[in-house]
């Protein structure tokens, strides 16, 4: 408002004086009429606008009051029709002129503002396209790191637990400790191919076309050999499960074997699958030494087993104290994998 009126001010005190100013008025009316439109919206451009157009029709009249009152006696009573036909043609001139740069200058800034809007945008899409290109790498480096743990590590820590026992008999019982080699060699075979494949294109199904019940089956027997522990595997599923939602399964189940076999000593190690119309329901459980989770918040074991459960929309559970075995309970809906 201040803007306005000041403008105002200032365009009367220049074209003070008779009507030959009136062009000069016209001027600075069209230079005011520009300046709004820089300086505002589209309803203050329209008001500032109309204000000085209203403004110089009012000055216009009383210019030419004030040039009959001048006018010597006789001449006053002559028709002012020619006079007042060039007012309304100057004035219907300079209305036009505002309404064409209103409407063009509103046009441009229109213009100027959709391509900064559309600038804005086209970063803000690089950003957003950035931070997903930075998190799908983080997710895959994630994914590729458990991948690399689950596999390698198990069958890792299942020849270093043959190679010990080798050591162990290689005086007292050189047949047995030979049978550990050999069993050994087969595991680092496996390990090697696993860090091929891992490499190469990190496979995407490790179960190699077995059923979900056939892989369990194959990791107990590795856990009986390295441990001499035998798992008691109850599975009980209706039918076929989804193949990421079996890998995902067999991971857990891999980790969980590996763990078992690196540091839970058990006697006892059971592992029951089944499956209601709602969820599935995972239990892992051994009699070996426990531990303190609070102590073990950085193994990337647990956390791998609660990530691909979680990713699943499951829920992980962890119970296990020193000296007390482990428990571990994973409870997956299966109308979510359907969807």
């Amino acid at each position: 408002i201040g803007f306005v009126l000041l403008e105002g001010l200032l365009i009367l005190i220049a074209t003070a004086g008779d009507l030959r100013e009136m062009r000069l008025f016209s001027f600075l009316v069209v230079v005011f009429a520009l300046r709004s439109c820089l300086m505002f919206a589209l309803p203050g451009r329209v008001v500032t606008t109309g204000m000085a157009y209203a403004l110089f029709l009012l000055v216009l009249i009383q210019r030419l009051q004030d040039l009959y009152e001048r006018l010597p006696v006789g001449w006053r009573d002559r028709p002012r029709v020619p006079a007042w036909s060039f007012a309304y043609s100057w004035g219907l001139l300079l209305g036009m002129t505002l309404l064409f740069l209103l409407l063009l200058v509103n046009a441009l800034l229109t213009e100027r503002q959709s391509r900064d809007k559309l600038t804005a945008a086209n970063a803000q899409l690089r950003n957003y396209a950035l931070r997903v290109e930075k998190l799908a790498m983080s997710q895959e480096r994630n994914r590729i790191a458990r991948e690399i743990h689950d596999s390698l590590g198990h069958s890792l820590t299942a020849l270093n637990l043959q190679v010990e026992g080798a050591l162990k008999l290689w005086q007292s019982n050189p047949q047995r400790a030979h049978q550990f080699l050999k069993e050994a060699k087969v595991l680092g075979s496996t390990a090697l191919q696993d860090v091929r494949q891992s490499v190469a294109a990190m496979r995407a199904d490790p179960l190699q076309e077995q059923s979900l019940e056939a892989a369990i089956a194959l990791l107990a027997r590795n856990v009986e050999q390295a441990t001499g522990i035998a798992p008691i595997c109850q599975i009980h599923l209706d039918g076929p499960l989804p193949a990421d939602l079996s890998t995902s399964l067999y991971r857990i189940v891999q980790e969980a074997f590996t763990n078992i076999c690196k540091y839970a000593r058990p006697t006892q190690v059971l592992l029951d699958l089944q499956d209601t119309a709602a969820t599935l329901h995972l239990l892992i459980q051994d009699d070996g030494v426990g531990f303190d989770p609070s102590q073990n918040r950085t193994g990337f074991g647990l956390q791998s087993m609660r990530e691909r459960t979680e990713a699943l929309g499951g829920i992980f559970e962890l119970q296990t104290s020193p000296g007390q075995g482990c428990t571990i309970t994973v409870h997956i809906p299966l109308e979510r994998i359907a969807t």
